[in-house]
C-alpha cells in the first residue's frame, strides 16, 4: 500500500488527473493507494482487478453509493438506480433488468438508431463533406446521443440533430441544461472539502448559481414530459407505447417525481457513454489507417453477404462484425467513458492485496489507470490494437469484466451493455461505409477534460470526405 498527502485536485487541474492517477497506479507495487488526512475523508485508490472484483462483486455488499455521494447527485437524479442502494435500488435494478430482456425494447432501440441515422447523421456527414467544413464530430456524437435517448427513455423526439432551425428551443435548452449540471456535479466531487458546494448554493455561488437554473429547466422539461404522458396515455395507451417511461408509468407503481427520475437517469446513461466511446473511437481509427481498412472491409463483407439492400445492418449483421466489435471494445479499454468511479466502505475492511479501507472511505477503481498497466494488459498495453480481442479464428473473445470494468461489473453490471454496442456499431458501420474521417486538430493528443464521462476538450474536429470521392 502506498500512503500519500492528499492533493487537492482543484489546484492540479483537471488533464492532469489521469495522467497523475495513472503514474501513482504504476509506481504502485500493488496498483492500490490510500491516503487519510485529518478532517478530510479517506480514501483508496486501485487499478487491481482482484481489488475490483473485491468491491462490485466479493464484498458488494460493503460498498454502497454512500450517503455522501447520494446527497451530492441528489438534486440532479433523485432516488433514481443510479443514485440510490439497498432496497430502493435493488427494485428499481429488478423492473429494469425485466425490461430490458424484452426484445421489443431491443428492437425499439434498433429502430430509433435506424432512424437517427438515416434521417439526420448520415445527410448532416454528406453536406459537411459536399462543402468542405471541418466538423466537431464529438458535437454531432452528443447531439445523436441525446436525441436517440430521449426517444427511448421518453418517446419524444427533441431533434438537436436535425437541420439548424427544425429542434424546439426548449430541447437545446434541455440538452444545455444538462451540461451545466453535469459540470456543477463534477466540481462538487472535485472539492476537497465534500461540504463547500452546500455554502456555494446557500450564497447563489458558481457554480451552484447555474446549476440551480439548469435543475429548473430539467426538471420542468421531464415533469411536463411525464405529466403529458399520463394525461394523454393513461392504462392502455401507455401499454402500447415502447419507451422506457411508458413501460415504467403503466406499472401503475410510480409517482411523478420518481418517474422523472427514470428520465433523468437513464438520459445520463444513455447520452454522454455512448457519445464519449464513439468520439475516441473515430479519433483512434483516424490515426490508424490499417485498423480503418480492416473494419471497412469486414463491414463491406458482412453487408454483402446479407444481400446489403438495407440502408442500415440488421442486428444478425451487427454481430457479425467480430473485428468492429474488437476495435469499439478497445477504444473503450484505452478511454473508458467512465474512468473511475466510486463506492462509500460501509464496514472497516483490507482489500486482497492488503490495503485497509476504514469505515467511511471513499473506494475509488480506475478503469483509465488499469488499462495503461502492464502487469494487466501487456507491454503493449498503451497500444491501440483490437487484434487483442479477436481469437484464432477471428472471433471476439472477452475479458473477465473486472480486468475490463468499463460496463461496470457484479450486481450493478450494465443493464444497457448490449444496446450500447447495437448504437455503437451501427453508427460506425454506417458511417465508415460512406465517409472517411480524418482529425485537424493538428499534431498531438487531444485534450482530456473532466465531466462525470471523458471528453475532448475543444471538441473533435474532422474532415469528410465520401468514399466515392476518397476512391476516386
Amino acid at each position: 500500500m502506498i500512503v500519500l498527502q492528499y492533493v487537492p485536485y482543484t489546484y492540479i487541474g483537471t488533464e492532469a488527473i489521469h495522467s497523475l492517477t495513472t503514474g501513482v497506479m504504476q509506481a504502485s507495487p500493488t496498483h492500490t493507494l490510500a491516503f487519510k488526512v485529518p478532517g478530510l475523508t479517506g480514501g483508496a485508490i486501485t487499478a487491481d482487478p482482484a481489488c475490483v472484483e473485491h468491491i462490485l462483486k466479493a464484498n458488494f455488499a460493503n460498498y454502497p453509493k454512500g450517503e455522501l455521494q447520494v446527497s451530492m447527485l441528489d438534486d440532479f437524479l433523485g432516488h433514481g438506480i443510479f443514485n440510490s442502494d439497498g432496497e430502493q435500488w435493488l427494485w428499481q435494478r429488478k423492473a429494469a433488468s425485466y425490461e430490458f430482456n424484452k426484445r421489443s425494447l431491443r428492437n425499439f432501440v434498433v429502430d430509433a438508431v435506424r432512424f437517427e441515422v438515416v434521417e439526420r447523421l448520415l445527410p448532416l456527414l454528406d453536406r459537411a463533406g459536399r462543402d468542405g467544413r471541418t466538423l466537431d464530430v464529438q458535437d454531432v456524437l452528443e447531439r445523436f446521443a441525446f436525441d436517440n435517448i430521449c426517444r427511448v427513455a421518453f418517446g419524444e423526439d427533441p431533434a438537436c440533430l436535425a437541420e439548424e432551425g427544425m429542434a424546439a428551443p426548449q430541447s437545446a435548452e434541455f440538452m444545455a441544461a444538462f451540461n451545466d449540471a453535469q459540470n456543477a456535479v463534477m466540481a462538487r466531487f472535485m472539492s476537497p472539502a465534500k461540504w463547500l458546494w452546500r455554502v456555494k448554493r446557500l450564497l447563489g455561488m458558481e457554480p451552484e448559481r447555474r446549476m440551480r437554473s439548469a435543475l429548473a429547466t430539467i426538471h420542468g422539461y421531464a415533469d411536463k414530459i411525464v405529466r403529458e404522458r399520463k394525461e394523454r396515455g393513461e392504462a392502455a395507451g401507455l401499454v402500447s407505447r415502447e419507451d422506457f417511461l411508458s413501460r415504467f408509468a403503466a406499472a401503475g407503481e410510480h409517482n411523478d417525481e420518481s418517474l422523472r427520475d427514470v428520465v433523468t437517469n437513464f438520459i445520463l446513461a444513455g447520452r454522454d457513454t455512448t457519445s464519449s466511446a464513439l468520439t475516441w473511437f473515430f479519433w483512434l481509427v483516424s490515426t490508424r489507417p490499417d485498423v480503418e481498412d480492416k473494419i471497412l472491409r469486414e463491414v463491406r463483407a458482412v453487408r454483402a453477404s446479407g444481400g446489403g439492400a438495407a440502408s442500415t445492418p440488421s442486428l444478425d449483421e451487427l454481430r457479425e462484425m467480430h473485428y468492429l466489435h474488437a476495435a469499439i471494445t478497445e477504444s473503450m479499454r484505452l478511454y473508458p467513458p467512465v474512468p473511475a468511479d466510486t463506492h462509500s466502505c460501509k464496514e472497516d475492511d483490507f482489500l486482497p492485496d492488503g490495503t485497509f479501507v476504514g469505515k467511511g472511505w471513499l473506494m475509488t477503481y480506475c478503469a483509465f489507470a488499469m488499462a495503461r498497466l502492464e502487469g494487466v494488459w501487456g507491454k503493449d498495453c498503451e497500444e491501440f490494437r483490437p487484434e487483442r480481442w479477436l481469437d484464432e479464428e477471428g472471433a471476439f473473445r472477452a475479458e473477465s469484466p473486472f480486468k475490463y470494468a468499463v460496463f461496470h461489473a457484479g450486481p450493478r453490471m450494465c443493464l444497457g451493455k448490449e444496446m450500447a454496442y447495437i448504437q455503437m456499431k451501427s453508427i460506425a458501420a454506417c458511417v465508415l461505409e460512406r465517409f472517411s474521417l480524418r482529425y485537424a486538430g493538428g499534431e498531438g493528443h487531444p485534450r482530456l477534460i473532466m465531466s462525470l464521462t471523458l471528453r475532448m476538450g475543444g471538441g473533435l474536429p474532422m474532415q469528410v470526405k465520401s468514399r466515392t470521392e476518397v476512391a476516386s
